[in-house]
């Protein structure tokens, strides 16, 4: 199991099925299919807008259940830990149209209670959004994509909560972070949030920035959140340089 680091949840945990297991595998395959259905099968309730429930691995005597089965959903066969996921597809440029993953903020900000078909993803400026924004008309009732750093996960929120923003994404500032989730919390300034405050992998947020740098667009278009649970495995298009 990979270590965590400080501050951060390993939400899913890649893991290499030794080839000497090859044939328990091939031999519980539907049986684990079965449960990561039966796992998966309340977090649709509600409709498009519910998050994504994700089981992370957990080592059992009787060793490991299965693979990840391009879900972002593992069940173990002894044990299991639930974490939340959000899920938004890159509509527009087509370069990056894949499905990313996002985890909520843990004790602040608020929920989507309505889904977006399309609306803009706006890297905000400057990046790490920590006081005025030269563009915020442009985030105004879209979504802002800020860095880490800088100032508190909170205050970054509250910035585009200020602009108008329906809800900000908070990419790591390490652009080779393409597996360590970081909790985002509170800080001690008792301050609140109303808006939806999401991270993201530093992998993917510089994917997306530099897709838009390369084709000279202000923003993205994304939808979300989306109901993985809902699409068939082969039509998930996962990005290629990370890991579910």
């Amino acid at each position: 199991m990979s270590r965590r680091q400080s501050q951060s949840a390993v939400s899913l945990v890649p893991v290499v099925q030794p080839a000497a297991r090859a044939g328990m595998w091939a031999g519980r395959r539907s049986s684990c299919q079965a449960k990561v259905r039966r796992a998966t099968r309340g977090g649709a309730a509600g409709g498009n807008a519910a998050p994504g429930r994700a089981l992370e691995m957990v080592p059992g005597a009787a060793g490991w259940c299965c693979l990840v089965l391009w879900l972002p959903v593992c069940v173990a066969a002894h044990g299991f830990r639930i974490h939340d996921y959000l899920y938004f597809q890159v509509l527009s440029p087509g370069d990056i149209r894949y499905i990313f993953t996002a985890t909520p903020a843990k004790d602040f900000g608020g929920i989507f209670h309505t889904r977006y078909e399309q609306i803009h993803l706006v890297p905000a400026e400057p990046p790490e959004a920590c006081g005025e924004l030269s563009n915020g008309f442009f985030i105004q009732d879209q979504i802002a994509l800020v860095e880490r750093g800088g100032c508190s996960f909170l205050s970054k929120t509250r910035v585009v909560q200020e602009h108008g923003g329906r809800a900000v994404i908070i990419s790591d500032n390490a652009v080779d972070n393409d597996s360590f989730y970081v909790e985002m919390i509170q800080d001690s300034t008792q301050r609140t949030a109303d808006i939806p405050a999401l991270f993201l992998l530093g992998r993917d947020g510089y994917m997306i920035r530099r897709s838009l740098e390369q084709h000279g667009l202000p923003w993205a278009i994304i939808s979300i959140p989306v109901n993985v649970t809902s699409i068939p495995t082969f039509e998930l298009l996962q990005p290629p340089w990370t890991f579910w």
